[in-house]
């Protein structure tokens, strides 16, 4: 979870248009990886400044309704306007706490990115990296899938370990709309982004 926190929000505001995905992540690690060791007891003590400053960094590069269209799946093409907007704007603001708190956890670890080539005139492309932690602990894999708008490339998915964040969100939140229906599932996660609860897991832990 540190090493999806850490890498999800390295994508600085600053990055010009179609700035190639690789050079997005690699140019802006160094940046968010000193704002968590310069502010991490201001941001510690006041989560609505590390939600702003995670805001600032993450949103700007990742597609949240593309993602939440993914995970909602079948039951998006059945809501309406409203249930979308709303849904999405929940989602966005639950993988913001997600990744905030961990963020605080970081703790050095080693980031390798893998070599990247892409394809004239591709619209999709993954950039691989692996996170070290240290130990005798096998490095965890993570692929940033993106796609090119008109303006910029954004991302709308993250696989770690194997396990993709909008498969397993989607897995999630189906039998929770199955049983409860889409418009309870928006209300539940309004609460508890309104509350602080505790967000439900990024991905499913390795397995020891």
């Amino acid at each position: 979870a540190i090493a999806v926190a850490l890498l999800c929000s390295t994508f600085a505001t600053t990055a010009v248009a179609q700035a190639a995905p690789d050079k997005l992540v690699r140019d802006n690690t160094d940046k968010i990886i000193i704002l968590i060791k310069a502010h991490r007891d201001t941001y510690t003590k006041d989560n609505k400044k590390l939600y702003a400053m995670v805001n600032e960094v993450v949103l700007p590069h990742f597609d949240f309704r593309k993602m939440a269209q993914l995970v909602l799946g079948v039951s998006w093409r059945q809501a309406n306007e409203d249930q979308r907007a709303r849904f999405a704007n929940e989602f966005r603001d639950l993988l913001v706490r997600t990744y905030a708190t961990v963020l605080l956890k970081y703790n050095n670890e080693e980031v390798v990115y893998l070599p990247y080539k892409p394809s004239p005139g591709e619209k999709t492309t993954t950039v691989k990296v692996e996170v070290k932690l240290g130990g005798s602990a096998p490095p965890v894999p993570i692929h940033y899938d993106f796609y090119l708008t008109d303006t910029a490339w954004k991302v709308y998915d993250v696989v770690i370990d194997g396990v993709s964040l909008v498969t397993n969100y989607r897995a999630t939140y189906a039998d929770r709309i199955k049983n409860d229906g889409l418009d309870a599932l928006i209300a539940s996660m309004a609460k508890s982004n309104r509350d602080g609860t505790p967000a439900e897991p990024v991905m499913k832990p390795r397995a020891k």
